[in-house]
């Protein structure tokens, strides 16, 4: 995944940059940076590793030595930016959320044409720098925005830094958001929504699915507006995003609290549970909303020990990933000992780290462990977004599970019964996962469920991960 911020002052930016990136430090693991320009000292940029330290950290010097009036910033997953590009638009820089599926193709187009791109290891293209060169094949930035939107395959989001100022444009189907802050002496534009309020900034509008704007110190400009079809992606509710964030006017904690809500209501699994609890912490608001609908005590039987375990500190290698998860998990004991559990998370992927966390809970004495989920199954793999580029569709618990149903992997025709809760093929499947899992019972969110819990039309939501439906 990934998240950006950019800031334009009449005063040095520097510090509201420095700290609106930091805001997203949620959102990325592998790569950080900063770029700021200034008409006495030009461009300057900085990017560094953030996978065994967090961004304060790697980037306390630049908060100080850099300088400018205007500035953008991103946390990364995967490719490292901003990017610096000097081109016939002059020289600007770049950053970019999303996914580019075509890139092959896109690459090929622009190589014949006698370009050249730097690779990264592994030798994949940095998306952020091809989206840069399909820029630059148009006369204008306003030109080069729309064309990037119209060829790229999957989504792209942006924020690129000229010297007259920032342009800001979101994904042509609005898969990602990109909201815009104001305050007395500038204007700034981010991912999370919450990331500008401790600053200063106030809400000043969301953009719309393909809008693109430009800004300054001085204001905010719309250069192309916004198109009438938007598939914003319901996982940012779900899981991604901060607490305290919203996107198209809806908080991410009460949807959250949402889904728990109707999880109890329609829970046709009735157990008798001591306490719910919530995951840390994207499970924490549904196992509320799931408390106060069905009067099931909420508690904390665990807590996530994190202050020397930044989310960052994570091998590559699975069994070490998961083995460091489940040493974050701290019991308290009073509260688990002969309980019977109801814990919910946001989603199962591969299933390992919620077994291991429901091996920890019998560990410690928990005589039940009952799991719900805040959505639904995931079937397939995202098209649009870099969720985790190491998760192909065969990872996936339910993928698994099928072929070992039917005794091959199915065709569509036969994965669509699997998506349908009311299909026996369903039922079967969530009772394999449940006995894998070593869970006492089993329950996922049902899909209208969930966009209920959303409460926008349901054609502006991306569900596609769970029902195939682009």
């Amino acid at each position: 995944m990934g998240g950006f911020f950019g800031a334009a002052s009449k005063e040095d930016c520097v510090f509201d940059l420095f700290f609106g990136v930091d805001y997203h430090s949620h959102l990325g693991t592998r790569r950080a940076g900063l770029a700021v320009y200034s008409e006495e000292r030009g461009f300057d940029k900085a990017i560094h590793s953030i996978e065994n330290a967090p961004f304060r950290t790697k980037f306390e010097s630049e908060s100080t030595s850099m300088h400018g009036h205007l500035g953008i910033g991103c946390i990364s997953d995967f490719e490292a930016q901003p990017i610096l590009v000097r081109s016939h638009h002059g020289t600007f820089a770049i950053t970019t959320v999303g996914k580019i599926n075509n890139i092959e193709e896109i690459t090929e187009n622009i190589i014949s044409k006698n370009a050249h791109f730097f690779e990264m290891y592994g030798g994949d293209i940095n998306q952020t720098e091809l989206v840069a060169a399909i820029i630059n094949q148009k006369d204008n930035f306003i030109e080069g925005i729309k064309y990037a939107q119209e060829i790229i395959d999957g989504s792209i989001s942006m924020l690129i830094l000229t010297p007259k100022g920032i342009y800001a444009a979101r994904d042509r189907l609005g898969r990602t958001p990109i909201a815009i802050g104001q305050k007395e002496d500038g204007y700034c534009a981010c991912f999370e929504s919450f990331a500008y309020l401790n600053l200063g900034y106030s809400d000043y509008k969301e953009l719309g699915p393909g809008e693109v704007v430009v800004f300054d110190a001085e204001g905010v400009k719309t250069l192309v507006a916004p198109g009438d079809k938007m598939k914003i992606c319901t996982f940012l509710w779900v899981y991604y995003g901060y607490p305290s964030s919203s996107y198209e006017g809806v908080s991410v904690e009460s949807m959250r609290y949402n889904c728990g809500k109707y999880l109890a209501r329609h829970d046709d699994k009735k157990v008798e549970a001591d306490l719910v609890a919530g995951v840390p912490d994207s499970g924490i608001a549904h196992a509320i909303g799931y408390s106060n609908e069905s009067g099931v005590q909420f508690a904390r039987p665990f807590v996530k020990y994190t202050p020397t375990w930044p989310r960052s500190f994570m091998p590559t290698i699975q069994s070490k990933r998961d083995l460091i998860a489940k040493m974050k998990l701290i019991p308290v004991h009073d509260l688990i000992e002969g309980k019977s559990l109801l814990l919910i998370d946001d989603s199962i992927v591969r299933g390992t780290q919620l077994r291991e966390t429901t091996e920890f809970l019998y560990d410690s004495g928990a005589r039940e462990v009952h799991i719900r989920t805040g959505c639904p199954p995931l079937f397939y793999g995202c098209k649009y977004l870099n969720f985790s580029r190491s998760t192909s569709e065969m990872e996936l618990i339910t993928r698994r599970v099928i072929k070992e149903l039917e005794g091959c992997d199915p065709d569509e025709a036969t994965l669509r019964e699997y998506t349908d809760p009311d299909n026996e093929k369903y039922n079967a499947m969530v009772k394999r996962i449940e006995e894998k899992l070593h869970f006492t019972s089993l329950r996922y969110h049902r899909l209208d469920d969930m966009i209920a819990s959303v409460g926008i039309d349901a054609d502006k939501l991306c569900t596609y991960c769970w029902d195939g439906k682009e």
